[in-house]
């Protein structure tokens, strides 16, 4: 999700002891490899597609029997107050790192990640659009996952964040709006006792990716990343395309809707963008992110 800064510290300081005796409680075999198969990286699903251990992004959310283990990281989403999509232990062997990237894709257009260390040494950075932080067990930071970021672990222990991904919540916005206005002045911290935050609002996504997408929100993805790319002559034979795309796309939903009767109009429709913005040069357009306009859009 896009903020306005790289990297948001919000005024919680959660218990690390409690964090760290939860976490280092579970079993080995709730440790599962990175996705991308990327070295020193692991992870402990928490909050996945029915419950089960995945990597899977879609699909009604339900806790695992490792979250279910671990009261205190449920207290914390409860006082963080947002509904939960999939969230995980991320675990960062010493001398690894997870290589400068972008997170480009529906998925990341729509939610929020919430990193909470849990382990971690004075060797750990985290980078975000060239902004290094160190942060420090029990506190809670938010980052623009659009913007180039990196991690390192330069010490000789195990990092291991709470990342909890969500598409918002009231109090959750309420507490990044109150950072923000205070600007440069650190808010004071408010530290979460175990033992105190009930855990009977916690909410799960039920609803997350469309099968197919309304054509307000596809020109809400469109207009969004226009926005991102440098605002030039060579921007305008591309905007006309994709303004002729959304009109199109409307008319076929005014039509279809999410049926599936539409399926073969709205795969012509992208099979026939995908070419025309190849041969305009959308590939050669890069947004502030140094990711090519194309590849946002696809």
């Amino acid at each position: 999700m896009k903020l306005d800064v790289p990297l948001l510290k919000l005024p919680r300081q959660y218990c690390a002891e409690t964090l760290a005796a939860e976490v280092l409680a579970l079993p080995r075999s709730a440790w599962i490899a990175h996705p991308g198969k990327l070295a020193g990286n692991d992870a402990v699903p928490l909050i996945t597609p029915g419950g089960v251990v995945t990597n899977g992004f879609a699909g009604p959310m339900e806790p695992t029997e490792s979250l279910l283990a671990c009261p205190y990281i449920m207290e914390i989403m409860a006082d963080l107050g947002a509904v939960w999509g999939r969230s995980r232990l991320m675990g960062l062997a010493p001398a690894s790192d997870v290589p400068e990237h972008v997170d480009v894709g529906y998925y990341w257009r729509t939610h929020l990640r919430l990193h909470i260390p849990v382990i971690t040494n004075p060797g750990v950075e985290f980078t975000c659009d060239g902004q290094t932080e160190h942060m420090k067990a029990g506190e809670c930071w938010a980052f623009d996952s659009f913007c180039l970021h990196n991690v390192r672990n330069r010490g000789t222990e195990k990092r291991i964040h709470l990342v909890l991904d969500t598409v918002g919540g009231e109090n959750l916005w309420d507490m990044m709006l109150e950072t923000r206005r205070a600007e440069r002045q650190e808010l004071p911290l408010k530290f979460i006792e175990p033992g105190r935050t009930p855990i009977d609002t916690l909410a799960y996504e039920r609803i997350n990716t469309p099968e197919i997408m309304s054509a307000w929100e596809v020109r809400c993805h469109v207009d969004f990343l226009v926005r991102q790319a440098p605002q030039t002559v060579t921007l305008s034979p591309i905007t006309d395309l994709l303004d002729r795309f959304l009109v199109a796309w409307a008319a076929a939903w005014a039509q279809y809707g999410a049926s599936h009767n539409g399926l073969y109009l709205y795969r012509r429709l992208l099979a026939d963008i995908r070419v025309n913005l190849k041969h305009v040069g959308a590939d050669r357009i890069l947004l502030h992110n140094a990711v090519p306009l194309d590849r946002s859009l696809n």
